[in-house]
């Protein structure tokens, strides 16, 4: 559906669900780090949930006016178990987009979280649904349901580009964005640097060391010193 100012488009494709599945407890800067630092949305979208949060799931994009949510209200009821709604509502600050009963449903129709550029209310309640909500902050003050706006289009949150079906992955560091066209590499990728990582934090508890030859060869290179002057 497209008309003056509203787009509905239902269906989207979502990444297979073994290379969605796989990110599950992947670290956002394992994957950051994989995606040359791309991709990972603002510090301002923050989890407002406990520590220990973890989210992954396909994107379903929304995009409202900043004191508007009911097209959040008309994806609801074309997402599917495992989408995460992600909504641009233009980074504003003036009216929560998101509060408890959305929540409430989004939990219930099985859809994974939620990520907004603007702020949500309700937060204590969220909390103890122990449903992933990252958002700009809190603010009591509600939105309207009179509203424009699109449904699965490409849009921008946190300063990053995402389309539908991209793969979204959400823990305490933040939220990234993975292009579900490259997913399955970046996936490879990120695990390996975990591997990596896990092995470099046994052999420094084991022998109470962290080799890094290279911080001398960097300083040299940039001319800061020799490393025949450093031995």
């Amino acid at each position: 559906m497209t008309d003056c100012g509203v787009t509905i488009i239902e269906e989207f494709s979502r990444a297979p669900k073994r290379v969605i599945e796989g990110f599950e407890g992947l670290a956002t800067a394992n994957i950051a780090d994989v995606m040359g630092r791309f991709r990972a949305m603002d510090f301002t979208i923050k989890s407002m949930n406990k520590l220990g949060v973890h989210l992954v799931g396909s994107a379903l994009t929304i995009r409202v006016h900043p004191t508007d949510n009911l097209m959040v209200h008309k994806a609801m009821d074309l997402a599917k178990p495992g989408d995460v709604l992600v909504i641009d509502a233009f980074g504003g600050n003036e009216n929560a987009i998101v509060g408890e009963l959305i929540c409430q449903y989004a939990k219930i129709k099985g859809i994974s979280g939620i990520v907004t550029n603007s702020p949500i209310r309700d937060v204590y309640a969220i909390n103890k649904l122990e449903f992933p909500v990252y958002a700009k902050g809190a603010t009591p003050r509600g939105p309207l349901k009179e509203g424009s706006g699109e449904v699965n289009t490409t849009i921008s949150c946190g300063m990053v580009p995402v389309h539908p079906g991209d793969i979204i992955v959400g823990d305490d560091d933040g939220i990234v964005v993975i292009p579900k066209e490259a997913a399955e590499t970046v996936l490879e990728k990120t695990r390996h640097i975990q591997e990596k990582e896990q092995f470099v934090i046994e052999n420094m508890m084991k022998t109470g060391k962290w080799e890094r030859a290279w911080v001398d060869e960097v300083l040299c290179q940039k001319g800061y010193f020799s490393l025949q002057n450093n031995e």
